[in-house]
């Protein structure tokens, strides 16, 4: 199933809390654990580093879509959750429904 695009939710910020990010930004020399909310994200849940060459490129990446965003954040976030399991190292992959 192809992502549709979609403009970024304000308020939701699922993508730099669910997933984690193995390099570093600013505050997080070792990168973010995933489930964290990341220090970079302003109390409107906006990005600081947005545009900014700090930003990770894992950050700039991952763009909004109907499949990973669904309707609320809280889909996000199980869709976010699901995937950073299942790309964990030793992890086998999800089985195609």
């Amino acid at each position: 199933m192809a992502s549709t695009a979609l403009a970024c939710r304000p308020g939701c910020a699922a993508c730099c809390t669910a997933p984690s990010i193995s390099s570093p930004l600013p505050g997080l020399p070792l990168g973010k654990p995933a489930g964290i909310a990341c220090p970079q994200l302003d109390a409107e849940l906006r990005c600081r580093l947005f545009g900014q060459p700090e930003r990770p490129a894992v950050c700039s990446s991952l763009a909004p879509g109907l499949e990973m965003c669904g309707d609320n954040r809280e889909h996000a976030m199980t869709w976010l959750t699901r995937l950073e399991r299942a790309t964990q190292p030793g992890v086998k992959p999800l089985a195609a429904h």
